[in-house]
């Protein structure tokens, strides 16, 4: 189904409350002790999409509680008070059982998910940190995991560096990034002068490097606070599984991924499993995504797929995700168009090949009945001036907002 149009008997996401089964009421305090354990366990084994969230709307007040202020480090001059980043809590993680605080992947995928997509899921594209402070300068300093600082179609502040937004009463706005000067002992005064009152904020960190330590820095006296759950009917992150496009090459700062942009036009909370080079559709990363708990699945694999890879797998990956989980919506994306395609033929027939090839699946995937399955063609994604991109594939800030602009209302008639 092309973007914008729906089909009422197969793509609404409908409540089944006739069917639902009431638990008998368990009696003695045995019982409820046994229960609760069970529960407990329960909890700790379901993946982290499925967070606590906030019963009011999305402009509740913003602030849970302030960190323990034993928790600071007080910086050399006195003015600043330096926090670890961890303690504000890292969304856009799907797992808890990772084996570096900022991964993609849990530890347990080390040695069953392709080489190419485990180291990549080293990286931290769409991780973030979200906080309130009233502090008036807000500081941040970091240390990198790998050397490379940047790539030669892709700045250091984009690779490496740190992206922070404040909410105001239009949204999100852009503040300030931090620019990676080496691997370690980065700092930077993002902010120098806030407006007085409590702010909202989230620091998006490197998109193609991770850090080894994050510590956000705030005034002495001053709040710094973990920021409010998101509102109930927005809780469950939006998984976005893809290539090196997806995972934000070749973005000027980190919070210009596409992923990152929808999720803060919607105010959702987004899981960026873009792998450069390394987003094929394999059974193993479909396996694990399975297991997740989240609004949609947003697949925008096909530009590291041969078109035979895509015949063979699209059909297999729709049904397994459509068995774990029956009512979660997934969108498939079409192969963006290489800019040089109006020109060269080659390039045309490559991206167009691979788009039949993708559509076609999707049209037997519907013909069998499968709900809830969601099409976006390429055109637009790029806008028709063929001027959004790096190198004829890798988008700039352009290019990510023309692709934000494309897939977003997509999502908002599927959720909202």
């Amino acid at each position: 189904m092309d973007a914008g149009k729906t089909d009422k008997d197969d793509n609404d996401i409908k409540d089944n409350k006739d069917g639902e089964e009431r638990e008998p009421q368990m009696e003695g305090l045995m019982r409820k002790s046994i229960a609760r354990e069970i529960l407990l366990l329960t909890i700790v084994l379901v993946p982290i999409t499925a967070m606590n969230c906030a019963t009011a709307g999305p402009e509740a007040t913003p602030v849970i509680g302030p960190l323990d202020a034993s928790k600071g480090v007080p910086g050399s001059d006195g003015k600043v008070v330096w926090f670890n980043a961890l303690d504000l809590g890292v969304e856009g993680q799907a797992w808890n059982q990772v084996k570096h605080p900022y991964d993609r992947f849990p530890a347990e995928a080390e040695n069953v998910v392709p080489k190419g997509a485990w180291r990549l899921s080293e990286h931290s594209a769409g991780l973030c940190v979200r906080f309130v402070s009233d502090s008036p300068e807000i500081w941040a300093r970091w240390t990198l995991r790998f050397d490379e600082l940047a790539m030669n179609h892709m700045p250091a502040t984009g690779v490496s560096g740190l992206d922070l937004y404040a909410k105001g009463d239009g949204g999100w706005g852009w503040v300030a990034v931090g620019r990676p000067k080496s691997v370690k002992g980065n700092e930077a005064k993002l902010i120098a002068s806030a407006p007085p009152g409590l702010h909202e904020y989230v620091l998006y960190l490197p998109l193609y490097n991770a850090p080894e330590s994050v510590e956000i820095g705030v005034n002495p006296g001053t709040t710094l606070a973990k920021a409010s759950p998101y509102a109930c009917d927005r809780a469950k992150p939006m998984l976005f599984w893809g290539t090196s496009i997806l995972q934000g090459g070749c973005a000027s700062r980190p919070g210009m991924a596409y992923p990152a942009i929808i999720g803060r036009r919607m105010q959702r909370p987004t899981i960026n499993l873009g792998f450069s080079g390394a987003g094929k559709m394999d059974p193993e990363v479909t396996e694990l995504i399975a297991q997740l708990d989240v609004s949609v699945y947003v697949v925008d694999c096909s530009p590291n797929m041969k078109t035979e890879m895509i015949i063979e797998r699209t059909e297999p990956m729709v049904h397994a995700l459509r068995k774990a989980r029956p009512a979660t919506p997934i969108v498939l994306v079409e192969n963006v168009p290489y800019e040089q395609g109006w020109f060269l033929e080659s390039s045309r027939k490559s991206y167009q090949e691979k788009n039949a090839a993708l559509r076609a699946a999707y049209e037997r995937l519907r013909q069998e009945g499968v709900k809830h399955l969601y099409y976006v063609p390429c055109e637009g994604l790029f806008g028709d001036d063929h001027e959004a991109t790096v190198d004829g594939t890798h988008a700039t800030d352009l290019g990510f907002l023309r692709m934000a602009d494309v897939i977003e209302p997509v999502l908002r008639r599927i959720l909202e």
